[in-house]
């Protein structure tokens, strides 16, 4: 990856207008990104990528390493603004630099295990690694209701040229948005991968692996597929999903005839640009009740869950370990251990671990050093990882990481649960899987393990097929 600095900021300010009245044009641009939050405490800002001036991709052939890749595409991203013009008001965590789609199975790479190729419907196996840099972007601030393009560029012209340039990007976008009919968004309803019965056999089996000694806690996910209704795209979906219950780490990421439409709830790691890292790991799950009494014992019960209290605590010391390879001594704390969050379908438990970055160290470290996230691994991680390739197929871009990094240093990343994968076939019809899993854990109940995989997948489910 090669590009000149990025060293002039411009921004303009635009009206305001929602996010989601782009999505459908936006996203069928190729290398289209999105983060799209739901302008929670923990997302204040939405943001639109698009034109893309450098990319990098690890394919799964390649025999390039990990660090080598990221570490180059860092090279051409971060450098200091020696000058911001236009509007003055405050901005967004990410002002342009790297956006990066890490798949779960470049963990594997990262520890030396085996390789596995992830396919849709047979055709070519997904990257690893695919890392864009981004000179400009539309941010949508939800708390002041602003809206701003910004363009970066070797000089003050270029990037005045490149915030002007997404200006008119947003209005080819509104007036490519076509007022469809209501369609389906599938063909027909998604179908299951791993039976029921299957699924709670291999709960089982690895439960006798955890009493055996093998390990303290792995995470077991299975697969569902479909095909999207013709004509349906991927802003449709995304339009829809955000409607029926946005997500404080949503995201979608295009890329040719590729695409990931992501409602996640959790963050993988923060890095800002002092340098302090958070990390947000998510274990624990109740469904949402019927009634607000049926709401509130759920809650109550998850909070009181011994199990769960005990599967989120040991996720949180494996942070906490992670973050200790690239934090100062003794900066690691437990800020929030085992918290209740709420989010249209389900009750989490959330924990929060914070540190601080050692001065020699900056966001490629981090992710090196922490990839793939312990809540969707297991601990030991290793380990883990070991028995999920034993057990399931491979997840792709499916508890991956969709990570950004300003050209000022900072970064943010996702934990990519809740999550679409899709592809185009030779028809142009849009193949679709989805996953959901769990952390298995000494009293693992398999049919509960089993039923909590339908739990995290309700909403995605009623969504897609419509049941909503």
């Amino acid at each position: 990856m090669t590009a000149p600095a990025l060293t002039h900021l411009h921004v303009l300010k635009l009206p305001f207008m929602p996010a989601d009245n782009l999505y459908e044009a936006f996203f069928e641009q190729d290398h289209a990104v999105g983060f799209l939050s739901d302008g929670g405490k923990l997302g204040r800002w939405s943001w639109l990528c698009a034109h893309a001036d450098a990319i990098s991709v690890l394919e799964f052939t390649d025999k390039r390493t990990p660090e080598t890749v990221l570490r180059a595409s860092m090279a051409v991203t971060h450098y200091q603004t020696t000058e911001i013009a236009g509007d003055g008001g405050d901005l967004p965590p990410f002002t342009g630099g790297l956006v990066g789609l890490a798949a779960f199975e470049l963990g594997m790479r990262l520890e030396n295990l085996p390789q596995r190729p992830f396919r849709i419907e047979g055709r070519n196996p997904w990257p690893e690694l695919i890392c864009l840099r981004f000179p400009a972007l539309l941010a949508f601030d939800h708390k002041q209701r602003r809206l701003l393009a910004l363009g970066r560029g070797r000089d003050g012209v270029e990037a005045y040229n490149r915030a002007v340039g997404m200006q008119k990007l947003l209005h080819q976008c509104l007036a490519k948005t076509q007022h469809t009919s209501p369609q389906p968004i599938m063909r027909g309803p998604l179908t299951l991968e791993t039976a029921d019965q299957v699924h709670e056999d291999k709960v089982a089996s690895l439960v006798q692996q955890i009493h055996a000694g093998d390990l303290f806690q792995a995470n077991l996910a299975r697969g569902w597929q479909g095909q999207l209704s013709d004509g349906m795209t991927i802003g449709r979906v995304t339009k829809a999903l955000g409607r029926q219950g946005a997500s404080p780490f949503g995201a979608v990421f295009r890329l040719q005839k590729r695409a990931i439409i992501s409602n996640s709830p959790e963050r993988f790691i923060r890095l800002d640009a002092d340098g302090k890292l958070e990390t947000r790991p998510i274990k624990g799950t109740r469904p949402r009740g019927k009634t607000t009494a049926a709401d509130a014992a759920f809650a109550k019960a998850l909070i009181a869950s011994e199990k769960d209290r005990a599967e989120n605590l040991m996720i949180v010391d494996l942070m906490r370990h992670d973050l200790s390879k690239v934090a100062e001594v003794g900066s690691v704390k437990v800020e929030a251990l085992n918290a209740l969050e709420t989010y249209p379908n389900v009750h989490h438990l959330v924990s929060t671990v914070t540190a601080h970055l050692r001065p020699e160290c900056d966001a490629a470290d981090v992710l090196l050093n922490t990839f793939p996230p312990g809540s969707i691994s297991g601990a030991p991680k290793v380990q883990a990882l070991k028995v999920i390739q034993a057990l399931e197929a491979p997840r792709g871009p499916y508890c991956g990481s969709l990570f950004w990094v300003d050209v000022g240093g900072a970064m943010d990343s996702s934990v990519l649960i809740r999550t679409a994968v899709c592809e185009q076939d030779d028809q142009n019809r849009w193949q679709v899987r989805l996953c959901a899993g769990g952390g298995i854990v000494a009293d693992s109940e398999p049919k509960e393990e089993r039923r909590e995989t339908e739990t995290k997948m309700s909403l995605l489910k009623a969504v897609f097929e419509g049941t909503g």
